[in-house]
């Protein structure tokens, strides 16, 4: 844990899809919805052939109450613990424990990964510790359990070592442990998050932290969403078929599968509430209908890196307009993410160099993206407005 940030506590996040039972859905295309650059509409549901998870926060909660959140949370202590050099002993000799090298160089990397944690007095790196951040919040907001049991353990070292593709095939094992002995630790990580550890020695498993590829890196800007601001690093993970879930009946209220267009739709109507990162990624994956495609983009992308993104909120005209990195009136320099109010934006007919979400109310924003992604990430797929008339739906 990096207890030095000055304005943010690191936590981490987990974008869970998974494929949908056969037959559910037809699926009409293998190729990635629409051109690399430019508007398009957004896919109807019975394009995907995958669902993703969304967890909906209590009223009660103090970071966005009642949003529809992918799993995550905050890091702990225990994260970090050298504890996890004994879980994953046959893994300490191969860098970053067996995990995928990054082509982005040290010193363009987001502070959340280049931050030296044996300085903060933790043998295990970021890359580590953060996925089992988010793996650890994930089992205990949704039950699902993401892990390596030891007689898979010998044949994955061997894969790292032989540098095979292990991350090329779809993960299916999840939840293995009987219903009883899965409560019974959830229960108890919920209690106290050292014994998600603890829980790892005992079953004799491993966090699965090959299965989670790097996706980006939001932080929280200033007055929004409460007091407390985060740095969150968002990992993507892909399942062959949805798992067994459940809602830890404390931060989250509700859980539901479905595919990005749908709560994109659910959304426009207002039906739920996602935040500025969720619609912007949920929009990014509306490119890869079909989940072996997104599989095969994320986990070959995550070796680019990516880049840290910190929304600076402006007022103009009753709208509030959210810049994000590459936009061209982005603030350059180190920014805090304060809100401005009524800034002098530049000609409304000159849409070029844009990379933003212009925000009218909670429930209707508009994304305005005509940048190149760096580090070959997606461009989202950009509607002429969220939401719009019943005649422009998908």
């Amino acid at each position: 844990m990096n207890a030095a940030l000055k304005h943010w506590k690191e936590a981490a996040t987990l974008i869970l899809a998974a494929g949908q039972r056969l037959g559910t859905h037809t699926v009409p295309s293998r190729t990635p919805l629409g051109s690399s650059l430019g508007r398009s509409h957004l896919p109807h549901k019975s394009c995907f052939d995958y669902d993703v998870l969304l967890l909906k926060r209590s009223s009660k909660s103090g970071f966005m109450p009642n949003a529809y959140v992918f799993p995550g949370g905050m890091v702990d202590s225990s994260d970090f613990s050298s504890e996890w050099l004994d879980i994953f002993k046959s893994f300490r000799n191969s860098p970053n424990f067996g995990l995928s090298s990054v082509k982005q160089p040290a010193e363009t990397r987001p502070p959340i990964f280049a931050t030296d944690r044996l300085k903060l007095g933790s043998p295990i790196p970021g890359e580590v510790a953060f996925r089992i951040t988010a793996l650890r919040e994930t089992f205990e907001e949704s039950g699902v359990l993401l892990v390596v049991s030891k007689l898979e353990e010998r044949s994955l070292l061997k894969s790292i070592e032989d540098r095979c593709a292990t991350d090329q095939v779809l993960h299916y094992k999840v939840n293995e442990l009987c219903s009883s002995e899965l409560a019974k630790w959830r229960a108890l990580v919920n209690q106290n998050p050292s014994n998600f550890v603890r829980m790892c020695r005992e079953l004799e498993v491993l966090p699965n932290i090959w299965a989670l590829h790097e996706w980006g890196n939001w932080l929280t800007p200033t007055a929004r969403y409460g007091v407390t601001r985060f740095d969150t690093v968002f990992f993507i993970c892909c399942l062959q078929e949805i798992p067994h879930t459940l809602q830890d009946e404390k931060e989250i209220v509700r859980f539901q599968w479905s595919t990005p267009s749908e709560v994109l739709q659910s959304y426009q109507e207002r039906k739920l509430w996602i935040a500025s990162p969720q619609l912007y990624e949920l929009s990014r994956m509306c490119r890869f209908p079909l989940l072996n495609d997104l599989h095969n983009f994320s986990s070959q992308r995550a070796t680019e890196g990516c880049e840290q993104w910190l929304p600076v909120v402006v007022l103009k005209d009753e709208h509030y307009i959210s810049l994000l990195p590459g936009d061209k009136l982005y603030p350059s320099g180190e920014a805090e993410g304060d809100s401005s109010t009524d800034t002098q934006l530049e000609d409304p007919q000159d849409d070029s160099g844009l990379n933003r979400i212009v925000i009218s109310d909670p429930y209707t924003a508009t994304l305005q993206v005509t940048i190149t992604p760096k580090y070959n990430h997606l461009l989202p797929v950009v509607e002429q407005a969220f939401p719009h008339d019943s005649e422009s739906k998908p």
